[in-house]
This record gives C-alpha cells, structure tokens and sequence, in this order.
C-alpha cells in the first residue's frame, strides 16, 4: 500500500500534537474542530495505521505518530523556508516570526528592542514567547520559535549560541527590612533568612547554585527556600509582602530601586554575580531570511 498525504495535513496533525488538544489546534489552523478531527481520520486511513491516542483531556501520538511528527516538523520547516527565500528574492519583506525570551529578556529587554525591529520592518508580525531558559530551549529544538533568548547555556550541543547583553544579579530586600540600611551580609546570614527561588528550569536559579558552588561546596550550601516562584514579577511580590529575601536580575529591578520599594544588599564573600545573556538557534535548521533579519538586529543591539 502506498502511503500518501499533503502538507496542509501534516500540518493539522503536528499542531494538533504540539497543543495536545484537537480544540486548541483548530483555532491555530483556523477550522472547526469538526473539520480537524475528520482530516486527522482521512490521515490516519490514507497511513493504515492509529496516529494519535486520546488519553483523558490530551491526544499524545502514538509510536507512528512520534515517527510522522519528527519528519513532519522538519517537512513543514523546509516549505517555510522556501516560501520566505522566495518571498526575499523577490523583495517582499513581510511575513512572521516569533521569538522566545526567558524571564528576564522576555519581560524586560526584548519588549523594547522589538519595538525597533517592528519599527525597520513594518510588515513582520513578531510573536513574543515568554517562558523559563529550559522550555524555551526545548521549544526552539522542536522548530518554533525559530530564536530563542535565554541567561544561561544549555548542555544539547545542537544549539548556535550567540552572545547578548550582559546582566547583574543582586540580593533585594523590602526597604522595612532589617538588611536595608546595611551595606552587606555574610552568606552565613543569607543561608538563614526565609529565601524566595526561582523555578526549577529558570536560568537565574542556575547561575546562582554555579556562584555558590565557587565559594562552598554543594554539600555546604544551603539556602531557606520557602518558595518557588515562576517570575521574576512574582518575586518581586513577594519580596514586598514580606515573603522572603531573593536575588534576581538588576535588570527586573529599575523601577522598584528608583521608587524605593526594594532595597539591594552585597554578599560578604560572594563575588559580584554577573551572566550574558544568549541568542540560541537550533543548527540543524536553516534560518529563514526573517531569521537572519531578526538575528542581525539583535546582534547589532550591542553596537
């Protein structure tokens, strides 16, 4: 049996196994439900076999789902790229692209910067994702976003890292707090004071175990976590409800310092802690002309 489909099926049936929902996909592709779930049947019949299982609220793919989806990323990839090199020889600037940002430069940074991106070129639509340095990562090897922006570098070498903007993580405290009107406190001290982390993927959380690690051994280290937050926003909420103490990026903290809603204080014995910044891009795909555009507006944001 010879085994045949399109690609507009190929790509109903990957974003139906990116969004894990046969409801989420149709408002990405812009059909009724209906419509997806009878074209995903069509695809499955035209294969000969299940492509993918509902299990309670979400449809995973099967073992022939995995193996379709792994080439049907890359088929739809290169039919995009296609059309974009066609659309740049031609001279039409205009198109998509989306981009995902961790905390800091999701929240932060890249907001700005794509103001001026958006400004050089009015007919790209960007898309901002913002995420952790690890989901951000994970999504940018799965083909979308094609960029990402991350404060730390991951181990999977099928990454091209180019370097950004530089940051400074610093201790903040609320201005009531006993540390405020103090220059430094010892990292014994710290280890004692309620400590509000980041979570478990956030790359801030990283840098700060690799600084400890360079004054104390890891057997030594301990911070009072009482919880885990997932933005650098709450965090800050946190640290002004009297929830904790935390370090975070200078970045995050301009307008809490200038009003004076947060304090900073040094770490007797903890050098300063600094991180770029990275611009990553999986290597195995070729970079579309919108890509590159984006990837060179961002590198010439150092300049």
């Amino acid at each position: 049996m010879a085994i045949d489909f399109d690609l507009r099926q190929l790509e109903i049936f990957c974003r139906v196994v990116e969004l894990k929902s046969f409801s989420k996909a149709a408002d990405a592709v812009f059909l009724a439900q209906a419509s997806v779930s009878e074209r995903i049947s069509n695809l499955e019949k035209a294969i000969g076999t299940k492509l993918l299982d509902r299990l309670g609220r979400e449809v995973l793919p099967t073992k022939a789902g995995e193996i379709l989806y792994k080439h049907g990323i890359l088929l739809l990839d290169m039919k995009k790229t296609a059309r974009l090199e066609l659309a740049d020889f031609l001279g039409i600037k205009q198109g998509e692209i989306s981009i995902g940002g961790s905390t800091i430069p999701g929240e932060y940074i890249l907001p700005a910067i794509l103001n001026g991106f958006q400004k050089k070129y009015p007919s790209i639509s960007v898309q901002l994702i913002v995420a952790d340095t690890r989901e951000i990562g994970d999504r940018v090897l799965k083909g979308s976003p094609e960029l990402g922006v991350v404060g730390s570098k991951e181990s999977d070498n099928n990454f091209i890292y180019h370097e950004l903007w530089l940051d400074e993580l610093v201790l903040a405290v609320p201005p009531q707090h006993r540390w405020a009107k103090i220059k430094s406190v010892s990292l014994k001290e710290l280890s004692t004071e309620p400590f509000i982390a980041r979570e478990m993927g956030s790359g801030t959380l990283r840098i700060i175990h690799e600084y400890l690690d360079k004054v104390q051994p890891p057997s030594k280290q301990s911070l009072n976590i009482v919880a885990r937050l997932g933005t650098s926003t709450a965090v800050k909420e946190g640290i002004k409800a009297g929830l904790g103490v935390s370090i975070l990026s200078s970045r995050a903290l301009n307008t809490e310092l200038k009003t004076g809603l947060l304090k900073t204080v040094k770490v007797k014995g903890l050098p300063i802690m600094s991180r770029r910044f990275y611009l990553i891009r999986d290597k195995r795909r070729i970079a579309s002309p919108i890509c590159q555009a984006m990837i060179d507006f961002l590198l010439a944001s150092l300049k």
